[in-house]
């Protein structure tokens, strides 16, 4: 029968769980199997780099010894018939029949009658050799897919999750652990009305955050010491690494494990003393660009080509609303929620620009809560030109500062006016949160908060820098006053002052270039 050989857990190099590490979510899982309940499927849900295929190989690994797990099947993209949606049946049905007598009896039964049955549909592969069979068996098992994000899928919804729905009812006694990154078509496959009643999720990047850092912590102080251990022609203090340097490394990774991996391998390199690699990372406590080089980055190209996977290469005007929508998401003072994004930038399509990057953005279930990157290494990755190669991604800091400063301009242009809370004499500043709200707005109230920020990091000789200029001496021809009256509403008169020093100094630096 065909099959995929190297898609089992136990193929391949494929590195497990350290022990002792990710004990929360494997009590989870252990729960999980043992509730005879309805939810027969778990889906772990988590960010690019945060671990689930690792998750996944230890917990086949556990469930093997424990005589629970059926077939298991690791996609790739990487590899052809790892990422083929119609290798996946039939590989599945194949480990099935080698752990299984009596599946195997009714497989061949199938098989005999229908040799061809690789090229069939999806639905009449899980029909008649995954359900087919389990149903005359009632054969109590798991099964688990992982990393199901990675295979080729045209379907809006992914193509698997639609057949799974159609047919897990008829299977009661077997379960399905499947992990994949929030990209759209698994969110829409697990949106479908027949599994989300029966589906338990577990979104990695919702972990207590002191549970993934104590779980880094452990495996950046076993990994670094056997570098130690193993390295005797290096010399190494008797406490090295440092608990300070554990420290520092946790707070970069930020709840990121490939982050922890990509450290680990960059200090280990054979070609350089792991002191003075450690010593690399954290002389520069604020840069990932070292990681980045060494692990990070093809990460986030893969995550960023996945996206645009069915977008021609010369859709320039595509491309350029991603940046202008990425740009503002990352450079942005502080966090703005989607409805603020829209307002600033005067677009009304900003989700479906960000609908496929879940995998590297966090995006709240209020949708008044703000957008923001999981993780510094991705905003460091895009807006620096020597590791975000591809010109159709890159985030030019000085080009979108000025493109957030004229949007922030303009919107101010349009709705600074005078008395804009239509307050009357008597009215006590600190008891109109709700004027603010309905007269002035989260996305006016950071353009007059922040538009000056943006200003200084606008390169003095930089493009279409007259545009800057007529804009601003617009501004203060006829808005300053009403500018300083919401400051003064927002309570935040102060920075009206700093503001005034950063204009200063930007004018300063165009007189001077």
């Amino acid at each position: 029968m065909p099959h995929t050989d190297e898609a089992g857990y136990r193929s391949g190099n494929r590195q497990g769980c350290l022990k002792g590490t990710r004990g929360d979510v494997f009590l989870q899982l252990e729960h999980w199997l043992k509730d005879e309940q309805d939810h027969r499927v778990f889906w772990l849900n988590g960010l690019a780099g945060t671990g689930k295929s690792t998750i996944a190989k230890t917990f086949a690994k556990i469930s093997f010894a424990d005589g629970i797990l059926g077939a298991s099947f690791f996609c790739s993209r990487d590899f052809e018939d790892r990422s083929n949606l119609q290798a996946i049946f039939p590989t599945i049905a194949f480990q099935l029949a080698y752990r299984y007598p009596l599946f195997r009896e009714q497989l061949l039964r199938v098989l005999r009658a229908t040799p061809g049955l690789r090229r069939e549909s999806l639905c009449s592969q899980m029909e008649r050799i995954i359900i087919g069979p389990l149903k005359a068996t009632r054969i109590r098992t798991l099964i688990i897919i992982d990393a199901l994000d990675e295979c080729k899928d045209e379907e809006p919804a992914s193509a698997i999750l639609s057949v799974l729905s159609r047919y897990v009812d008829n299977i009661p006694k077997v379960k399905f652990f499947i992990t994949g990154r929030p990209e759209p078509q698994i969110r829409s496959g697990f949106r479908l009305k027949p599994l989300r009643p029966i589906t338990e999720v577990l979104r990695l990047h919702d972990v207590e955050r002191s549970l993934v850092d104590s779980d880094i912590k452990l495996f950046l102080k076993v990994q670094l010491s056997d570098i130690a251990k193993t390295r005797s022609d290096d010399s190494f203090t008797e406490d090295w690494p440092s608990s300070s340097d554990i420290d520092l490394l946790c707070k970069k990774a930020a709840g990121l494990f490939i982050y922890a991996s990509t450290v680990v391998k960059f200090i280990e390199s054979r070609r350089h003393t792991p002191t003075e690699r450690l010593n690399l990372i954290i002389s520069l406590p604020q840069s990932t660009t070292h990681e980045g080089k060494s692990g990070i980055d093809p990460l986030y190209t893969q995550v960023l080509e996945q996206a645009f996977c069915d977008v021609e290469s010369d859709e320039e005007e595509l491309y350029s609303h991603f940046r202008s929508v990425v740009g503002m998401v990352l450079l942005a003072l502080n966090p703005l929620p989607i409805k603020v994004l829209s307002t600033l930038l005067k677009r009304s399509d900003i989700s479906t620009t960000l609908h496929s990057l879940h995998s590297v953005l966090l995006f709240p279930t209020n949708k008044d809560d703000p957008i923001q990157a999981f993780h510094k290494s991705f905003p460091d990755f895009l807006t620096d030109p020597k590791r975000c190669k591809d010109e159709r991604f890159f985030i030019s800091p000085s080009v979108h500062h000025q493109e957030i400063l004229l949007s922030c301009l303009s919107l101010m242009k349009e709705g600074l006016k005078r008395n804009i809370c239509n307050l009357d004499n008597c009215a006590i500043i600190r008891d109109i949160s709700t004027q603010r709200k309905d007269h002035i707005g989260a996305a006016l109230e950071y353009a007059c908060q922040h538009w000056t920020k943006h200003l200084v990091s606008v390169p003095s000789n930089g493009h279409n820098v007259e545009e800057v200029h007529k804009a601003v001496d617009e501004f203060f021809t006829n808005h300053l006053l009403f500018w300083i009256e919401i400051l003064v509403i927002m309570g935040v008169l102060d920075a009206g002052v700093y503001a005034i020093n950063d204009i200063r100094q930007w004018y300063t630096s165009v007189s001077c270039a």
